[in-house]
C-alpha cells in the first residue's frame, strides 16, 4: 500500500483520491484553530504560496483530537482559517489522528515515520509529515517547528 492508494473527504465534503498529489512535494499537517501553533497556519500559507508552483502542497486535516481545539463544523473551520491567515491549500474533513478512529492516512503516515522513542502517535496539533515526489515521508516534525524551519527540507525534495 502506498500514500496514493488512500482517499480522504475535502473540506466541502467530496471524496478526493491523494492519487491526485502523485509527483508532487507534500507537507500533511493535522490543523487545529483554537491552539497556540494556529498561527503556524500563516506559514504554512506562505510556504505553499512560495512553492505551489514547483509542485509543492500542504495539506491540511482538521484535528479535534488534543484539548477540542478545533470544535467547529468544517464550514466554520474552512471559514476561519481563510479569513484569519488566507488559507488557499487544500484543507480535508475533521479527522482523529490517533485511537481506534485514526484515519488511514494518518495510520500511514505514522507508521512510515514514528515519533519520539518509536511512538506511533500523533503527541499535538501541527505535527508535520514530508513527501517526496514518490509518495515516501521522509520527514516528521514535531509541533513545535515552525514552518519556516521546515522551508529547506521541502527545497530539498523539489
Amino acid at each position: 500500500m502506498s500514500l496514493y492508494d488512500l482517499n480522504a473527504v475535502d473540506i466541502t465534503g467530496r471524496n478526493r483520491s491523494l492519487a491526485e498529489f502523485r509527483g508532487r512535494v507534500l507537507l500533511i499537517v493535522n490543523t487545529a484553530s483554537q491552539c497556540g501553533f494556529t498561527p503556524q497556519l500563516q506559514g504554512l500559507q506562505s510556504l505553499y504560496e512560495t512553492y505551489r508552483d514547483r509542485d509543492f502542497a500542504v495539506l491540511g486535516f482538521p484535528c479535534n483530537q488534543f484539548g477540542r481545539q478545533d470544535p467547529g463544523s468544517n464550514e466554520e473551520i474552512s471559514q476561519f482559517c481563510q479569513l484569519h491567515y488566507g488559507v488557499t491549500f487544500p484543507m480535508f474533513a475533521k479527522v482523529d489522528v490517533n485511537g481506534p478512529n485514526a484515519h488511514p492516512l494518518f495510520q500511514y503516515l505514522k507508521r512510515q515515520k514514528p515519533g519520539a522513542f518509536g511512538l506511533r502517535s500523533i503527541k499535538w496539533n501541527f505535527t508535520k509529515f514530508l513527501v517526496d515526489r514518490n509518495g515516501r515521508v521522509v520527514r516528521r516534525f514535531a509541533p513545535s517547528v515552525p514552518p519556516e524551519r521546515i522551508e529547506q527540507s521541502i527545497r530539498d525534495c523539489l
